[in-house]
């Protein structure tokens, strides 16, 4: 097989030189120069376009390609100036009208003399860094028309000049302003900054500067955000019109900062108008329109909510310190109820459900409730009468509603053990007195109470209810034991068992019992202690009710349904007519104010007087004398009648409460010290209370010095030991 040699091959040049006619370039660009001039005369029609490209063409490949675009340049220069007189000479309106067919003639002739030099842009213009064709043409342009020292001005005077105009309410031709500011916008994005949109946005703010002030001094604050949401919406109107859209920030910054950030303090407190008095008022809208214009300017959210805050704050304070209000603890809640569901509602209307303000709502309120001593007692009494009385014949839903703003108010409480001792001590007399509306909504709120501090919290509750079921079974054992002979003539009798640690302590105040009663009592106690083993029984006289037959003058019988005190009092009256006050006390050994109290309502309540007293008063004396009321009658065959109660506790019943909940606090600080110190075996003192106040605070603030008491206690008791050197370290001793 034989190789092949390799052919090597050659370009060789023409041998005789193509001769150009020495005028070629000069003719050939006379022909496009009077082309380009027909074009701009309207002429064009005549032209061929094909034979045009062609003669371009060729001067491009000739070398010509300088000649050509430096023609190019001073040709359109010099139809630029005749436009630019033409443009100049035009007079008022027509000025803009005038610039705008110019400006579209051009874009049109440029279009045409770039298809004509369409290779030239695009070899001879790349290879030589020259500005191509359509840009050449907007440049001069911008440098002949734009920047001619006669229309510059004149173009920005008055297009600034529409703007206001149309500002005041005048129509304006929208088209012809869009038109115009396109122009600039392609001619590039500096020519339409430096030369419309910094002016503009300079007197924007002059304008707006000039219009607040005229506003501020004769709006209320309602009318002056409705002016100032207007013309903002009429700036973004203005920019979806005819203005570039990258304006729209600046131009908005520029209302905001003139109209709202600079008044920001003099329209949230403005007399009768301002902030105040729109949340006084429920003005939703006003709020909602304040709402979304003061959050479009730093710090303008943060200015609503600290006014908010400081009234809300000023207000709760008012209204958990003025004495008239404490009068009524039901009413007392209610108002901060009231006050809460305002808020709630205008936070919800006008304020987005926004969380800070939510959270500003939520810590004025923790701040005031706490501010007076009794708001965990008042709550505990608000849901006594709610759960008494006041939500009969309100369906589930609604108790619900009640419960949960219940709730919401007891998390605010920092002394949550107060409202847990308070609400023991109500709820035992609703379910000693049968006086709960419904079981369901009494175990609801024990749920709720669970579900935000735990088991601990209510296990004392639930065991409450749980005695209450048990003492029904005891009852019907016990009657089922007993034969029917003896019960027949003995009074019925219906005990409660109730167990020590669960149920509120009660001072055990010995009462002498009538003898019909006592025999039956020891019946039950006989059957109780034989039925359970282990177990004491101590009457709680103070807390049971009875039902009495009394038969008054001309034969008139009535059933009335006493408290035990009462029944003790009335028996008396079998064997007496006429009894006094010091015989009362030592015949049934009840304490003083109790005896009081019962004889009050006893004597002195209109239609439930079933005893007299001399002399006739208000006030139980040492020295009043009771009679039987032989006249006593009442259209009702069952009278209830009531205990004359101080709703509220008496000042020493209080200090004792208090009293109960400190000494109740102190082994739940001891342990909390205890679990702390087990984990981490050295700490100082300062990081031990912030500790316990932290593990503590679902319950109660503990108080810096208790805490330290406690320790001291710890320590004399062998749980904890000072550091040798450091005395504010603490070790645990296992």
């Amino acid at each position: 097989m034989s190789t092949q040699k390799r052919r090597n091959f050659k370009i060789e040049a023409f041998k005789h030189r193509v001769e150009l006619d020495p005028k070629y370039a000069e003719k050939t660009w006379k022909v496009l120069e009077h082309a380009i001039q027909e074009i701009y005369n309207h002429n064009a029609s005549g032209l061929s376009f094909e034979e045009l490209y062609r003669n371009a063409y060729n001067m491009v490949l000739h070398k010509y390609g300088e000649k050509l675009y430096s023609g190019l340049v001073t040709t359109m220069t010099w139809h630029l100036k005749e436009i630019s007189k033409i443009i100049e000479a035009a007079q008022g309106g027509l000025f803009l009208e005038e610039l705008n067919r110019k400006w579209g003639e051009h874009n049109k002739a440029l279009q045409m003399i770039r298809d004509i030099l369409m290779y030239m842009d695009r070899t001879f213009v790349p290879s030589n860094h020259k500005t191509p064709v359509h840009e050449l043409g907007l440049n001069l342009w911008r440098d002949n028309i734009i920047h001619s020292s006669k229309i510059q001005t004149r173009l920005l005077y008055t297009l600034l000049e529409l703007v206001h105009r149309e500002r005041t309410g005048e129509v304006i031709n929208r088209g012809l302003m869009r038109n115009i500011i396109k122009m600039l916008m392609d001619l590039g994005a500096s020519v339409y900054q430096e030369d419309f949109e910094k002016p503009f946005l300079e007197v924007s703010a002059n304008f707006y500067s000039v219009e607040s002030q005229q506003f501020i001094e004769c709006c209320d604050c309602g009318e002056y955000l409705k002016k100032a949401e207007r013309r903002l919406n009429e700036e973004m109107e203005r920019v979806s019109h005819y203005l570039d859209a990258k304006s729209e920030s600046k131009i908005t910054n520029v209302v905001e900062r003139e109209m709202i950030a600079n008044h920001m303090q003099r329209l949230v407190h403005m007399e009768n108008s301002g902030l105040v008095n729109m949340l006084i008022d429920d003005k939703y809208e006003d709020l909602a329109r304040m709402y979304s214009l003061f959050r479009r300017v730093p710090d303008g959210l943060s200015t609503i909510r600290d006014v908010m805050t400081s009234h809300l704050r000023d207000t709760g304070k008012q209204l958990v310190t003025d004495p008239e209000r404490l009068k009524d603890p039901v009413d007392f809640v209610q108002r901060l109820l009231d006050e809460k569901d305002k808020h709630d509602k205008i936070i919800h209307l006008a304020f987005n459900n926004d969380k800070t303000f939510q959270n500003a709502l939520n810590s004025s309120f923790e701040y005031f409730i706490n501010l007076n001593p009794r708001s965990p007692e008042f709550i505990s009494l608000f849901v006594d009468d709610k759960l008494r009385k006041g939500l009969k014949g309100v369906s589930e839903e609604d108790v619900e509603v009640v419960l949960d703003k219940v709730m919401m108010l007891f998390r605010y409480l920092q002394e949550k053990d107060v409202f847990e001792k308070y609400y023991k001590q109500h709820l035992a007399k609703r379910l000693l007195s049968g006086k709960t509306v419904s079981d369901d909504a009494e175990r609801s709120l024990i749920v709720k109470l669970k579900t935000e501090c735990g088991y601990q919290f209510t296990s004392k509750l639930e065991g409450m209810f749980t005695d209450m079921k048990t003492s029904q079974d005891t009852m019907q054992g016990f009657y089922a034991s007993q034969s029917p002979e003896t019960s027949a003539d003995s009074p019925t009798l219906a005990v409660q068992v109730l167990t020590t640690g669960s149920w509120p302590t009660q001072p055990t105040t010995t009462c002498n019992l009538p003898a019909e009663i006592l025999g039956v009592c020891e019946k039950f106690r006989t059957y109780y202690l034989g039925t359970h083993t282990g177990r004491r029984l101590s009457w709680q006289t103070n807390m049971g009710t009875a039902d009495l037959k009394a038969t008054f003058g001309k034969g008139q019988k009535h059933e009335l349904n006493v408290s035990t005190y009462q029944m003790c009092i009335l028996m008396l009256f079998n064997s007496s007519d006429r009894l006094n006050y010091r015989e009362i006390e030592q015949a049934t050994e009840i304490p003083a104010s109790d005896l009081k109290r019962c004889l009050q309502s006893l004597a002195c309540v209109k239609g439930k007087n079933v005893l007299r007293k001399e002399p006739m008063s208000k006030d139980i004396g040492e020295d009043d004398v009771f009679f039987f009321n032989d006249k006593f009658s009442s259209k009702f065959y069952k009278v209830k009648i009531g205990t004359v109660v101080a709703q509220k506790e008496s000042e020493p019943e209080k200090q004792e409460t208090r009293q109960r909940v400190e000494e109740d606090r102190k082994p739940q600080i001891e342990a909390a010290i205890v679990r702390i110190m087990k984990s981490r075996r050295v700490l100082d003192h300062n990081n031990i209370v912030a500790e316990v106040t932290k593990q503590l605070q679902s319950r109660f603030l503990p108080n810096p010095v208790v805490i330290k008491k406690r320790i001291e206690s710890l320590i004399e008791r062998e749980f904890l030991e000072r550091d040798k050197v450091d005395r504010k370290l603490y070790r645990y001793l296992a």
